[in-house]
């Protein structure tokens, strides 16, 4: 076998296998993001097309260059399809195993192609065979503009892509994960909603800073009785007590990981009782930077509901205020 007559479809399968090799070993490096952009967008494409077409003559070089690109797009995202379907979903390890074994195995059948047909393609690889393939001295002047038109637009075309992938802009979205969890460190198995008085319950606090910044979290824990009046269309709040264990943390920023499996940042369990019988909320308020100050003074009976920290729980509940709550029912 002479290796010159498809080492086209030879550099490709080595391409992709190095590929695989600096995406697990050299991830932050430059030649994964070109090689990435080849591997997607025109690799899959240019080997499918080459083994449909291997005669010379069924279809001319800037046809497969345009279609090897327009088949990639088409075929990449195809594979994302049926990857979503899978155990393995669409993450970064499937995509790539898939799009190699693509690669290789039309890479493969293309090479067996070529090497039955009757008037094989080679791509070119010095100026007179491409001069040869464009038949560009025998072609009109209208063709040789167009002809140069086209290749200058691919290559722009590519060249925007590359730049728009290798730099790619700031996340838009600055925000913040929230949560609570059973004591197990599952969101299941909460806190039963009924409650003896002073029976104990625990839960795990999450938080995971996405902001790009360094942030101070305070996260104040309400213990409130309300209900919604139907004929006013507004929350109505009766009682209202701080319950002990606010805290603050400082998190660093940290980026948003869609590749790998989901890691906490900040979690702390949170044990709590109730010494009300009756039907609660517990209300835990996320701030960030500087926490609200409570109205001084204190009231007597430390019930808040008629002071301005009754603001709060509104603002909470129209979402202006990130937060979460346990409904729970304390029986005696």
């Amino acid at each position: 076998m002479e290796w010159k007559k498809y080492w086209d479809l030879l550099t490709i399968i080595a391409l992709s296998l190095l590929l695989d090799l600096l995406i697990f070993y050299f991830p932050d490096s430059l030649m994964r993001k070109v090689l990435g952009l080849a591997f997607v967008l025109f690799f899959p494409g240019y080997v499918f097309i080459t083994a449909l077409f291997p005669n010379r003559k069924e279809l001319d070089n800037l046809e497969r260059l345009a279609l090897s690109f327009g088949l990639s797009i088409a075929v990449v995202p195809l594979i994302g399809l049926g990857l979503n379907y899978t155990p393995w979903g669409i993450r970064l390890t499937p995509v790539l195993v898939s799009l190699t074994i693509f690669n290789v195995i039309f890479a493969l059948a293309a090479m067996y192609r070529r090497a039955k047909a009757f008037d094989p393609w080679v791509p070119w690889i010095t100026l007179e065979d491409i001069k040869r393939e464009l038949e560009w001295d025998q072609a009109s002047r209208v063709d040789k503009a167009l002809t140069v038109v086209l290749i200058a637009a691919i290559i722009t075309s590519v060249g925007v892509l590359a730049y728009v992938v290798t730099h790619p802009p700031k996340p838009g979205e600055a925000f913040t994960e929230f949560y609570i969890l059973g004591p197990e460190g599952k969101a299941a198995d909460y806190p039963p909603t009924e409650l003896k008085v002073g029976q104990n319950g625990t839960v795990i606090i999450g938080i995971v800073n996405h902001e790009g910044r360094n942030v101070t979290y305070y996260v104040q824990i309400w213990l409130v009785n309300l209900t919604w009046d139907n004929t006013t269309n507004t929350t109505i709040v009766y009682e209202m007590y701080p319950m002990p264990g606010w805290f603050n943390v400082t998190l660093p920023s940290v980026p948003v990981n869609i590749e790998g499996n989901w890691t906490p940042q900040f979690e702390t369990n949170y044990t709590f009782s109730i010494d009300k019988p009756g039907k609660w909320q517990v209300w835990f308020l996320l701030f960030k930077d500087k926490p609200p100050e409570l109205p001084p003074p204190a009231p007597p009976n430390g019930n808040y509901a008629e002071t301005e920290a009754r603001n709060l729980i509104l603002k909470a509940i129209n979402g202006t205020i990130q937060s979460l709550k346990l409904n729970v029912e304390v029986r005696p």
